[in-house]
């Protein structure tokens, strides 16, 4: 599986393309672009899925502003772009796919939706449709329909059936990739004292719905949360011996906490037997944190391509390393996709890179202000020094840093 993300005019992101694996890991000062990138991502797969709106943008985690936040407005360009432009070409099991849109939303008097200004998609190098405003689209196998100029043909045409012998299946570019969404977990709505207004399944953008979403992967009987040992993920979370899903009780919760119905229960193996459950409210942030990124990784239902910014949050260094050892083994191992941003040296020790699964990009701002984005190949010889991923980017040798 290998994709290729091509990002043209967004923010700070003025041409950019980017090869990437199943685990991709951005590194960056403050202000260099990393979310920008996940997010370009989200504007893409709104297009796919056949709209780009606040709502849309909204559901996968895209920070809402005006298009002249979003159109990239550096100090010595002419103007500012007419369009956003955003490619994705991807092989997948049915073959390869190649899917482009240019998003056009005046700056002057901004509309609800972006229209798409263009929009194409070929198949194996052969084309099954195209669109543009200036001419009318031909779409092989497929009559030709009047689709208005905010709503994408892509997500229009995949649920019709071509009228060919051997029609071309749009089913699983489009499931692919209409589901990104960008997480960023709080303490919060982890430990289900505040809501998750994202509404997504099996997990909130924020942390909502994490006690379901560990019941369905906590198996006791075989020992197994989803596909890892139970004794796997108490190595990870070592103060517990065990974790149960149930309702609350309400002797473990002070007055005037709100909970769900539902809450994780952890046993502290330091406490008396009468006194060892832990709610989510009373227990570490950091075990919830693993929780979580875990079944983004393993459950069936979670979405194929995801990213979770600031990956290592309220980890300790040490444990980032780990989680992020049994992440990236689980995200492959469960054939999806995740873009991390990170700011804890100590991840990238958890990153076997020599792995082609597995990427690590240095992000940084060019003299003129935009974002460039490098992969980082880390050569025998560097390794040869007998230097950590983690030493080498706290030096400087891998990019990444800021000027200080």
């Amino acid at each position: 599986m290998g994709i290729n993300l091509s990002i043209k005019h967004f923010k700070s992101i003025f041409q950019q393309s980017i090869e990437l694996g199943k685990v991709n890991v951005f590194i960056g000062a403050n202000g260099s672009g990393k979310s920008s990138l996940l997010e370009a991502m989200g504007v893409l797969s709104g297009a796919i899925s056949g709209r780009v709106d606040n709502e849309v943008l909204a559901h996968r985690g895209v920070r809402l502003g005006t298009p002249a936040l979003y159109k990239s407005s550096f100090q010595k360009m002419d103007r500012i772009p007419r369009t956003l432009e955003l490619g994705i070409e991807s092989r997948l099991s049915t073959g390869l796919w190649n899917y482009s849109v240019n998003l056009s939303n005046p700056i002057e008097r901004p509309k609800p939706s972006w229209d798409y200004f263009t929009e194409g998609l070929y198949y194996n190098d052969k084309k099954i449709f195209g669109r543009s405003q200036a001419s009318s689209g031909k779409v092989v196998g497929y009559p030709n329909f009047e689709v208005d100029s905010n709503k994408g043909w892509l997500s229009f045409l995949q649920g019709i059936h071509s009228s060919s012998t051997e029609p071309i299946n749009l089913q699983e570019f489009y499931d692919f990739f209409k589901d990104y969404a960008i997480y960023t977990p709080n303490t919060a709505t982890l430990r289900g004292i505040q809501p998750d207004t994202s509404q997504r399944d099996p997990l909130g953008l924020f942390g909502g719905r994490l006690a379901e979403s560990v019941e369905e992967l906590l198996d006791m009987k075989e020992e197994l949360f989803g596909s890892l040992d139970i004794d796997d993920l108490y190595e990870l979370i070592d103060w517990v011996d065990g974790i149960s899903v149930g309702k609350p009780n309400k002797d473990m919760v002070a007055p005037g906490v709100t909970t769900g119905q539902k809450a994780v229960k952890f046993t502290d193996r330091y406490m008396r037997d009468d006194r060892n459950e832990l709610t989510p409210y009373d227990s570490s942030e950091g075990s919830l944190f693993v929780l979580f990124v875990l079944i983004l990784a393993m459950h069936e239902r979670s979405t194929k391509i995801f990213a979770v910014d600031n990956f290592d949050q309220a980890m300790n260094p040490r444990l980032a390393r780990k989680v992020t050892e049994v992440f990236t083994q689980k995200v492959i191992e469960h054939n999806k996709i995740a873009l991390l941003t990170t700011h804890n040296p100590l991840v990238l020790d958890g990153l076997d890179i020599s792995n082609t699964d597995i990427r690590l990009f240095a992000v940084e701002r060019n003299r003129k202000g935009h974002t460039e984005v490098n992969r980082i190949v880390v050569t025998k010889e560097l390794l040869d020094e007998g230097y950590s991923l983690s030493k080498l980017w706290l030096m400087g040798r891998l990019g990444g840093v800021p000027n200080l």
